[in-house]
């Protein structure tokens, strides 16, 4: 049994606390934390057991630390913004506390999937005592764990790998985003890149797509090439990867919108003055967009993520997908969330879970695909995230 201190208290953060909860032989207190201490009030007020609300900026370290030392966690739990990761990395090391979160970190001004920074923490987390595990939501996270998992179960060599994001939902909103709007659309809108043949490759955002057949009558859908970070952590701990790309699902409509609001410079990200104060033009488009976490009372449809995975096994080409489907409307009846937090904040409480009970452990700073991935697919069926395989 552990404390454990959940940093961000948006639709993720409710899923984390929410699936937190229903494990009290792990997680035996919790306490939630943000800038606004209402959100984390509201959500502590749907939880069927008290769990403890506090305010705190997550870019200031020794408010940060502050917090920390009162509640003593064994582990942080960080949902907040990618901006916001080296300065909670920061406050672990300060307070010799274990670390986990869902997505890389990223600089305020530049919309950009690297690990480097965070990679850089590995020396100053191992000579501390403490481990960091990154990424642990659905993609990056569960997606690093299925590959691993297809290279110890079902391949001798991993030649490509196709990660293939399909969000098969309807929000009934005109233009909404289904997580943090300015985090979602720095990621649309940003530069394409895959790897092949021993570089990377970079192709004009959205430019690159094609029809996939989505399983359990889900369908045709057009899948966009697009650049995400468990790429560049899987080609680097997973020998032998010829090609690697990522791929997501737009709407007609989405895309429309999105192409009008470049056009009009209202995704930029860098400052401009509006009536003599600065303003980031994405951050105040945030602002006028629906919040994600008022989308599960009203989105229906399901959610697919998987893995499409070639490579060899005993001396003859395989081709395996894996995957999970995920519905909007059950994610909602069981934590108030629609699919698109569910399948981010159940792996962040499963790699907690693991770290607390010493299944997957170190000194240090690691990406999922590093560990055994037996444990934490066995919790995914246990915990609402069951995955299915195909033999080809």
């Amino acid at each position: 049994m552990a404390k454990v201190l959940i940093i961000g208290a948006g639709g993720v953060g409710q899923v984390v606390a929410h699936k937190c909860a229903q494990v009290p032989e792990v997680f035996s207190d919790i306490c939630m934390a943000s800038r606004t201490l209402e959100k984390c009030k509201k959500i502590a007020r749907r939880i069927p057991r008290p769990i403890e609300t506090a305010r705190v900026d997550a870019d200031n370290v020794p408010e940060l630390v502050s917090l920390i030392k009162q509640f003593k966690p064994a582990l942080i739990i960080n949902v907040a913004l990618p901006y916001q990761d080296l300065t909670i990395m920061d406050a672990c090391l300060e307070t010799g506390v274990d670390y986990l979160d869902t997505a890389n970190y990223e600089p305020p001004d530049e919309a950009r999937f690297c690990y480097k920074w965070q990679w850089d923490y590995n020396d100053r987390f191992k000579n501390r005592g403490i481990m960091g595990l990154l990424g642990s939501g659905f993609d990056p996270g569960v997606t690093n764990v299925f590959c691993a998992w297809a290279k110890k179960k079902h391949f001798d060599e991993i030649h490509e790998i196709d990660i293939i994001d399909c969000n098969a939902g309807d929000h009934g909103h005109p233009f909404a985003t289904n997580f943090n709007p300015e985090i979602n659309i720095r990621e649309v809108s940003a530069i394409g890149k895959y790897y092949e043949d021993g570089e990377w490759k970079e192709t004009p955002p959205l430019s690159v797509s094609k029809i996939f057949d989505f399983p359990e009558g889900i369908g045709e859908r057009k899948i966009y090439l697009m650049y995400h970070e468990e790429l560049e952590s899987l080609v680097k701990h997973i020998t032998g990867i010829k090609r690697a790309k990522f791929w997501m699902t737009f709407s007609d409509n989405y895309l429309k919108h999105l192409e009008v609001l470049e056009n009009v410079g209202m995704t930029r990200i860098d400052p401009v003055i509006y009536n003599g104060q600065e303003i980031i033009p994405l951050q105040f488009l945030k602002t006028l967009l629906p919040d994600p976490a008022s989308l599960g009372p009203v989105t229906i449809g399901r959610t697919c993520i998987g893995c499409l995975i070639n490579g060899i096994k005993d001396g003859k080409e395989k081709n395996y997908y894996i995957y999970n489907i995920c519905d909007h409307q059950k994610c909602y009846e069981e934590v108030k969330s629609q699919a698109v937090s569910y399948t981010t904040g159940v792996p962040a409480m499963i790699g907690a879970m693991l770290m607390l009970t010493g299944k997957w452990r170190g000194k240090g700073v690691f990406n999922m695909e590093e560990f055994d991935p037996e444990p934490f697919m066995e919790k995914l069926n246990l915990h609402g995230l069951p995955w299915t395989e195909i033999n080809q």
